[in-house]
């Protein structure tokens, strides 16, 4: 077979291996690979880089769900995770990946990856579409980062000239903007038009869905629909019909109800760490962290919770988990708004039972 493909290539194989994003001809390219490692006698790495690297596949593993298929046991003991046939390939990559060049040869001959983009150059744009099974990380010519989803399509002039950097998408891709105040960038999809300045966020938009959403992750992102969209809107100067997105926000559209609904994401990520444990501290310093954390409103009556104190210590929980086991030492509950907003409904201090 031609040796067409690059050492960088292999090793973003290795990568969506441990992602469980490879094909399964990759994936038996690179248990094949693996085999071979059995094949080399005497291979040792150095004791300080082969101790550095087993402490990267254990913290690895400590804090990633590694896919496996669905007759596979694993073992997370660390005494025994070695015995999970899974596990292993996943841990023998790191250490395949410090002696790639040895064995760089035969992978050359015996896989040759198929182009994951299409791209196609006509009348000043250009269009590409992700045709493999994975997300795909292309760069524009203005510098700003798309992470492409499989089966989608993204299409922009060729130089991205002119006052505006507009992209038209179809289908799915997370945007991670140049900033540039002077140079709006837009993603025009069927339904929904997205305008920033500079910042990451996500647009599932495909051609024929009742549903689109744009997720923010940094920064602001001003969203309209399609219909009528004001396209000289900014997020300094929002379209008056249209939604101001902040990061953890998303708005959503609908065809069946056509305007933008605004809401938290179903996991807000932690935007900035807070610590996260309390004993007996007033109710409102710990919503106030919350607050902090994620970047979210909170709404409570605060006369109500004025003088009541709370003990209790979060650790790695999703926020609504947080929120939920907040509740239940106060006797109280909560409700997401139409407006991105938490509201705690609670009747004052409370001594909840313990279950």
């Amino acid at each position: 077979m031609p040796e067409a493909v690059t050492e960088a290539e292999f090793q973003l194989l290795l990568q969506r291996y441990l992602d469980g994003h490879c094909t399964p001809q990759e994936r038996a390219v690179v248990e094949r690979w693996y085999d071979r490692l059995d094949e080399m006698e005497g291979l040792q790495l150095p004791g300080q880089n082969q101790e550095a690297v087993e402490d990267a596949i254990w913290n690895r593993l400590a804090t990633q769900n590694i896919p496996v298929a669905a007759d596979t046991k694993v073992v997370q003991h660390p005494a025994t995770w070695w015995q999970t046939p899974t596990l292993r390939v996943a841990a023998a990559l790191v250490l395949m990946a410090v002696v790639l060049g040895l064995l760089w040869p035969t992978v050359r001959r015996t896989w040759t990856p198929a182009p994951p983009i299409a791209t196609t150059i006509a009348n000043g744009w250009t269009q590409q579409i992700n045709t493999a099974q994975c997300p795909y990380g292309l760069r524009l010519p203005d510098g700003s980062r798309v992470t492409l989803h499989p089966g989608s399509s993204l299409r922009y002039p060729t130089a991205l000239a002119g006052p505006r950097r507009e992209v038209h998408l179809v289908g799915e891709a997370y945007f991670q903007v140049s900033k540039n105040p002077n140079r709006p960038f837009l993603v025009l999809t069927n339904q929904v038009v997205t305008t920033v300045l500079g910042t990451s966020f996500r647009v599932k938009a495909y051609r024929n869905a009742a549903h689109a959403s744009v997720a923010v992750r940094e920064g602001k992102v001003s969203v309209q629909t399609s219909a009528n969209a004001d396209l000289s809107a900014t997020p300094k100067h929002p379209a008056a019909t249209g939604v101001l997105l902040l990061p953890n926000q998303q708005a959503v559209y609908s065809a069946n109800e056509p305007q933008l609904k605004k809401e938290l994401v179903p996991q807000p990520a932690v935007l900035a760490p807070q610590p996260f444990e309390f004993e007996e501290r007033p109710v409102a310093e710990v919503l106030t962290a919350l607050e902090k954390a994620y970047g979210v409103d909170i709404m409570y009556d605060r006369a109500t919770l004025a003088h009541c104190t709370v003990s209790i210590t979060f650790y790695d929980e999703p926020l609504f988990e947080k929120l939920n086991l907040l509740c239940k030492s106060l006797g109280a509950s909560y409700t997401l708004s139409t407006d991105a907003q938490i509201l705690l409904h609670s009747k004052g201090c409370q001594t909840v039972p313990a279950s």
